[in-house]
C-alpha cells in the first residue's frame, strides 16, 4: 500500500499551533467570499443551455427555430368559456390587452381567430354542415330581423311574441321554442340568483350544440424573458393574470383563463425546484446537526464541523461563480450534495479525534495522531469523490457537466478544509478528553457472527446480487420530461387537459419541405403511416368545394342581408318599457302555455320574478339575455360575406407561420393514440423518421435528449468506475484491496437498480445522476474499513471507524433523502434513489464487507520488501 504523505500530521500540527491566526484569516476570507457570492451569483434558467448545441438533432432543432422563430419560447393562454360566445369575447378582449404591452409580449395572436377566420371560417366546415346551418338560420329569419332592429330584452320578447302568434294560429307548436326558451330560462334564473350568465346566441342562431373544442380559444405569444430570474417569464405571466382579473375572466363569470406552453411549464418547474432546493437545504442542515450530536455528543466538536461545512459551502459558491458563471437548473443542487458528502470528512475526523483523545489526553498530540490515522484516508476519499463528480464533465449533458465541475472542486475544498480549518477550530473550542472508548462495543457478537458465518453471508450477498442483475433486464428509462414536472401546477394540469384532445397535443413532429406544394404532397404520404392521425400544412388552409359552399353562403346572405342590416335600430328601452314588455309577453303566453314545467313555463316564472327587480337588476338581466347579440349578428353578417380563398389571399401572418422566408414549408404531424404514452411516442417518432430522417419537434427532441442524457451517464459511470479503480490501485497497491473497496459499491449498485424495478421507479433525467454519483460517494465507506484491515485492526464493527461510517452515512442519507420531500417529482425521484442507494451502500459496507475481509492482515517479513502484508488464516 502506498503510504500517504507524511506532511499531513505536520500540517494538522501546524494548524493546531497557529489556530487563532489561521481561523481569523479563514473567517475573514469566508466573509469576503460570502459577499462575492451574494453579489455575483446568477441563474441561467434557459433550458436550451443544458445540452450541447453541437449534437446533430440540436442543430436540426436550431435550424427549424431559425426558420420559424415565432414558434419557439411560447406562452400559451387557454381560454375556456361556458358558451362559445363567452370564449370568443374573452379571447378578443385579452388579446387586445396583450397588444398594449409590446415590452412584455411579442407576436401575440390567436391561431384560431382573427379577421381572416371570422370571414372565411364557415368555408372550413363540411358542405352538409353548412347546408344544415344555413337552413337553421333562414328558419330563424323572423326572430333575427326583429332582434336586429331592436337588440334588447324588449326586442327579444317582441320576437317571441310573434312566434306565439304563430302558435295561436296553429302554424307552429310551442315545443318548437323549447331550445331557446330553456337557454333564456337558465340564464334568467342564474341572474336572479345573483350569478353571472349569458345566452349563447351563436348556438341559437346556428342551431348546433357547441362541441368541446368550440368552447375553447387559444392565444399564443412570445413573452420577453429575463433569464437572470429563476422564473424568466414570471413578469409576463403575472401581467396576463392581472389582465384576466381586470376583464373578469374568472369561472364566476363563465370564463377560465389558464397558462401553459414551454415558458409556463419551465417557470413553474423552476419555482418548484427552487422551493424544493430551499426546503431540502434547510432540512439537510437540520438533519446534519441532529446526527452530528448523536455521533459526537459535544457542541465543542459539532460547532467546528458546522463552521467548516459552512465555510466550504461559501468557498464552493465562489469557485462555482468563477468556473461556470451562472448556475443552471441542475447545478444549483451542488449545495445539498456538498452538505451531504462533505460532512462525512468532518465526522470521520471528529470521531477519530474523540477516539485518539481518549488515549492521548494532550489535544495537540491527539490531533496529530488523528491525522496520522485518518488524514490520508480523508484525502483519498475526497479525491475519489471528486473523481466521481468530474466524470460528468466530458459528457454532452452540459447541465450535469457543470455540476461535475462544481461538485468535483467542492470535494477537494472539503477535504482540505477538514484537514486544516477543522483542526484549528477544534483547538480553539478545546473539547475535553473522552472518558471511554469510542465505538460500538455491543457489536462484538455481530463481528463474531460475520467472521464465523462469512461464507454464508457472502453466498447470500452473491445470490441477492444475481437476482438484482436479473431484475435489471427489466429496467426502463422514462425519457418524457413532462413526467418530472409537478402535475398539480396550472401549466401541467392545462397541458394534460389539452392532451386529451389529439388535435391539441403539443407532441407534434415538424417536417420541412422545399415548397408549399411539396409540403402538401409529402403530407399525404405521411398521413398513410399507421401511427399518424393527421397532418397540417399551409395548403390545408385552402378549403375544398369552395364553389358550392360560397353559393350557399351567398344565397343566405341575399336573403338575410336586409334583415341583418336594418335601416334603423330602436333606441335602448327604459326600465319602465321593459316592465311593460314583460307584462305584455306574459299575458300573451298565458293563452298558449299548457305546463309551467316546460322550458317556456320556466322562462315565464323567471320573468315574473324579474318584475320585482329594480332598474339596475333589470338591466343586468337584459345584458345577460341579449348583451352579446349585436356582436353575434355582426359576426354572422361577416361570415356570410366569405370570398374565395387562394394561396395568395391567405393572411401574411398565417403564411409566415407555415412558410419560411427561404420558401421552405412546414408540416405538422399529429400522433394517433394517447400522446402521453411513451410507447405511442416511440413508435410515432420511429415511423415518421423512417420516412423523413431530418424530422424534428417535441417528440423527437425529448427522445433524442433522453438518448443523449442516458449515454452521458453511462459514459460518466464508466469513467467514474475506471478512474476510481485506477486511483485505488495507485494508492492501495493490492488487487485484493482494490476489489474489496469496490465490492460494496458494485453490490449496492446492483441492488439499487433491482429495487427500482421492484418498486416501479423508472430511471429518468433526474435520478440517473445517482448511479455515477454513488461510486464517488460510497467508495470512502469501504476505504476506511479496508485500510484498517490492511493495518491489522480487528473487529471492524466495534471500531470508531464503524461509528463514523454509520453516522456519516446517516447524515448523507438524511441530506439526500430531504430531496424526496420536494414538490418537484424529478427532484423527489433523485432523493428517493439516492437514499435507496446509500442505504444499500451502508448495508454492504457494514455487513458484507466485514465478512469478505475476514481476519485482519498479519505483517510478515518479505524477502524483498521486508513486510509484505498477507492474509491471515
Amino acid at each position: 500500500m502506498l503510504e500517504f504523505p507524511s506532511f499531513l500530521p505536520r500540517l494538522v500540527s501546524w494548524c493546531h499551533a497557529h489556530a487563532l491566526a489561521f481561523v481569523a484569516v479563514a473567517i475573514l476570507t469566508a466573509l469576503g467570499l460570502g459577499y462575492f457570492d451574494a453579489t455575483h451569483i446568477a441563474m441561467d434558467t434557459d433550458q436550451e443551455h443544458l445540452l450541447s448545441p453541437n449534437l446533430d438533432w440540436r442543430k436540426r432543432e436550431a435550424h427549424f427555430d431559425e426558420l420559424f422563430p415565432q414558434n419557439s419560447g411560447l406562452l400559451a393562454i387557454v381560454i375556456d368559456g361556458d358558451t362559445p360566445d363567452d370564449a370568443d369575447d374573452a379571447a378578443a378582449a385579452l388579446l387586445a390587452k396583450l397588444e398594449t404591452r409590446p415590452d412584455l409580449f411579442k407576436y401575440p395572436h390567436r391561431p384560431d381567430g382573427g379577421p381572416f377566420f371570422e370571414r372565411e371560417g364557415l368555408l372550413y366546415l363540411k358542405l352538409p354542415e353548412i347546408e344544415a346551418m344555413m337552413q337553421q338560420i333562414i328558419a330563424a329569419q323572423p326572430m333575427i330581423g326583429t332582434l336586429a332592429a331592436d337588440p334588447s330584452l324588449r326586442g327579444l320578447l317582441d320576437a317571441l311574441g310573434l312566434a306565439l302568434e304563430g302558435v295561436k294560429r296553429g302554424e307552429a307548436k310551442l315545443e318548437d321554442l323549447d331550445r331557446p326558451a330553456m337557454a333564456f330560462a337558465q340564464t334568467a334564473q342564474a341572474v336572479l340568483a345573483g350569478h353571472d350568465g349569458s345566452v349563447s346566441w351563436q348556438t341559437l342562431i346556428t342551431g348546433e350544440m357547441p362541441r368541446p373544442e368550440e368552447l375553447r380559444r387559444f392565444i399564443l405569444t412570445q413573452p420577453v424573458l429575463d433569464y437572470e430570474d429563476i422564473q424568466p417569464g414570471a413578469k409576463a405571466s403575472g401581467q396576463i393574470r392581472a389582465f384576466a382579473r381586470d376583464l373578469n375572466l374568472t369561472p364566476e363569470h363563465g370564463v377560465r383563463a389558464r397558462l401553459t406552453g414551454p415558458v409556463a411549464l419551465s417557470d413553474e418547474e423552476f419555482g418548484s425546484v427552487a422551493e424544493g432546493a430551499g426546503v431540502a437545504t434547510a432540512l439537510s442542515l437540520g438533519a446534519v446537526c441532529l446526527i452530528l450530536f448523536l455521533a459526537l455528543k459535544s457542541w465543542r466538536l459539532i460547532v467546528p464541523i458546522l463552521i467548516t461545512l459552512l465555510t466550504g459551502l461559501i468557498v464552493t459558491g465562489a469557485y462555482a461563480i468563477i468556473t461556470v458563471g451562472a448556475l443552471n437548473l441542475i447545478s444549483v443542487a451542488f449545495a445539498v450534495l456538498f452538505i451531504g458528502i462533505a460532512v462525512d470528512f468532518g465526522i470521520q475526523f471528529g470521531v477519530r479525534f474523540r477516539d485518539e483523545h481518549h488515549r492521548i489526553p494532550e489535544t495537540g498530540a491527539a490531533m496529530e495522531a488523528t491525522a496520522q490515522r485518518v488524514g490520508g484516508t480523508i484525502l483519498l476519499a475526497s479525491t475519489s469523490a471528486a473523481v466521481g463528480f468530474l466524470s460528468f464533465v466530458p459528457t454532452a449533458y452540459t447541465g450535469v457537466s457543470e455540476l461535475g465541475i462544481i461538485s468535483g472542486g467542492s470535494m477537494v475544498i472539503a477535504g482540505l478544509l477538514n484537514l486544516t480549518l477543522l483542526p484549528a477550530l477544534l483547538t480553539l473550542f478545546r473539547p475535553g478528553p473522552e472518558p471511554s472508548e469510542i465505538g460500538f462495543a455491543k457489536a462484538a457478537p455481530l463481528d463474531a457472527f460475520l467472521l464465523r458465518r462469512r461464507r454464508a453471508v457472502l453466498i447470500a450477498a452473491g445470490a441477492t446480487m444475481l437476482i438484482s442483475l436479473a431484475l435489471c433486464t427489466h429496467l426502463s428509462f422514462d425519457f418524457n420530461p413532462l413526467h418530472l414536472k409537478d402535475p398539480h401546477t396550472e401549466s401541467m394540469q392545462t397541458l394534460n387537459d389539452l392532451m386529451k384532445d389529439p388535435h391539441s397535443t403539443p407532441f407534434t413532429i415538424d417536417v420541412l419541405a422545399p415548397s408549399p406544394e411539396a409540403a402538401d404532397a409529402l403530407a399525404k404520404k405521411i398521413e398513410k403511416l399507421p401511427t399518424v392521425l393527421e397532418t397540417a400544412n399551409i395548403m390545408g388552409f385552402i378549403p375544398d368545394q369552395q364553389e358550392a359552399k360560397l353559393a350557399l353562403l351567398q344565397d343566405t346572405s341575399d336573403l338575410l342581408g336586409p334583415t341583418l342590416t336594418p335601416v334603423s335600430v330602436a333606441p335602448p328601452p327604459t326600465a319602465a318599457a321593459l316592465h311593460a314588455s314583460i307584462r305584455k309577453f306574459l299575458a300573451n303566453l298565458n293563452d298558449v302555455l299548457m305546463s309551467s314545467d316546460s322550458p317556456m313555463g320556466q322562462f315565464a316564472a323567471a320573468l315574473q320574478d324579474a318584475e320585482k327587480l329594480d332598474d339596475r337588476g333589470l338591466m343586468r338581466l337584459q345584458a345577460a339575455l341579449v348583451g352579446t347579440l349585436p356582436t353575434r349578428l355582426h359576426a354572422l353578417a361577416v361570415a356570410l360575406s366569405a370570398e374565395p380563398v387562394t394561396y395568395d389571399t391567405l393572411p401574411v401572418n398565417l403564411k409566415r407561420d407555415w412558410v419560411a422566408p427561404d420558401g421552405e414549408a412546414r408540416i405538422s404531424v399529429f400522433p394517433k393514440g394517447d400522446s402521453a404514452d411513451n410507447k405511442v411516442l416511440v413508435h410515432f417518432v420511429k415511423d415518421v423518421r423512417t420516412l423523413i430522417p431530418d424530422a424534428t419537434g417535441a417528440p423527437v427532441s425529448i427522445q433524442e435528449s433522453g438518448h443523449t442524457i442516458s449515454s452521458a451517464f453511462v459514459t460518466a459511470g464508466i469513467l467514474a468506475l475506471v478512474a476510481i479503480t485506477l486511483l485505488m490501485a495507485l494508492v492501495l497497491r493490492h488487487v485484493l484491496d482494490v476489489a474489496l473497496v469496490m465490492m460494496p459499491l458494485i453490490l449496492a449498485s446492483a441492488l439499487t437498480l433491482g429495487t427500482t424495478v421492484l418498486i416501479g421507479l423508472p430511471i429518468n433525467f433526474a435520478n440517473i445522476i445517482t448511479l455515477p454519483l454513488l461510486l464517488g460517494i460510497g467508495v470512502s465507506f469501504a476505504l476506511y474499513f479496508v485500510r484498517n484491515w490492511r493495518a491489522g485492526q480487528p473487529h471492524p464493527l466495534q471500531s470508531a471507524t464503524a461509528r463514523a461510517v454509520l453516522f456519516s452515512a446517516l447524515t448523507t442519507m438524511s441530506a439526500f433523502g430531504s430531496l424526496a420531500l420536494s414538490h418537484h417529482p424529478g427532484t423527489a425521484d433523485m432523493g428517493i434513489l439516492l437514499a435507496i442507494s446509500l442505504t444499500y451502500t451502508l448495508l454492504a459496507t457494514l455487513f458484507v464487507l466485514p465478512a469478505a475481509l475476514g481476519n485482519p492482515i498479519e505483517q510478515k517479513p518479505d524477502s524483498k520488501n521486508g513486510n509484505n502484508p498477507v492474509l491471515k488464516g
